[in-house]
């Protein structure tokens, strides 16, 4: 497996494992995060993964005292003994693939942007709901708020344009769209997606441990529920 390290600032290292937004490369991504969960050595304080890349912040003392023979830049020991780790990994350090079913009540003060979106993609409402719901999906990455997963593989004939002014609050477990990729809300707060439903599934668990619900690499079925069962199952 390729990779290039970059600076980020001076106490971490950007691993950059793709250019582009896809399966390959977030395996790739799942792949590191599951070795450095095995292999955590004592310099590392912590690591970040994104779409195309994972960040390790580090302590830049505890590099000098642990290697202090190495006559090298923190920066520089911490890439070195990176390659070795990551020259150790292989394809079974990658956490086993969960699915996970998320119930969603679409329409109505669920999801607002509903109309619009059908009416953007020349689709009836019916149409959107059944295509969204089929979706073959991906969390790539949990970021924004906590909890929250930037899902992708959602079919292109629903892709819309974030809302051209964001709303101040947005209800917590809300489903967006923008772009090309689906979401869900997993607190109240600002966002500019456009919101086409809403499900009663807690994602931000902070009693849990890990506190999500997702995690990136989960496999995500959309299952479309009444207002009726919605409230059954615990929305408000």
């Amino acid at each position: 497996m390729t990779f290039i390290f970059h600076p980020l600032g001076d106490q971490a290292v950007v691993i950059e494992l793709g250019k582009d937004i896809n399966e390959e490369t977030q395996r790739k991504v799942q792949l590191v995060t599951s070795f450095l969960d095995r292999n955590m050595e004592s310099w590392i304080i912590e690591y970040i993964p994104a779409f195309t890349t994972v960040t390790v912040f580090y302590d830049p003392v505890e590099v000098i005292s642990k290697f202090r023979g190495i006559s090298k830049l923190p920066y520089d020991i911490v890439c070195i003994q990176l390659k070795k780790l990551l020259e150790k990994m292989s394809s079974s350090e990658v956490t086993l693939q969960r699915t996970v079913e998320i119930p969603v009540c679409y329409g109505g003060e669920m999801g607002p942007d509903l109309p619009f979106v059908a009416k953007h993609n020349g689709l009836s409402e019916e149409e959107m709901i059944r295509i969204h719901s089929a979706g073959d999906y991906t969390v790539f990455m949990i970021g924004f708020a906590p909890g929250f997963p930037f899902i992708g593989g959602m079919s292109e004939k629903i892709a819309t344009p974030r809302r051209d002014s964001p709303r101040l609050k947005i209800p917590p477990r809300t489903v967006g769209i923008a772009g090309k990729q689906t979401g869900v809300y997993p607190i109240e707060t600002p966002g500019g997606w456009q919101l086409i439903g809403r499900t009663p599934v807690e994602l931000f668990r902070p009693e849990d441990e890990p506190p999500t619900l997702l995690r990136a690499g989960d496999k995500i079925k959309f299952i479309p529920i009444s207002i009726e069962e919605y409230k059954r199952l615990g929305g408000d």
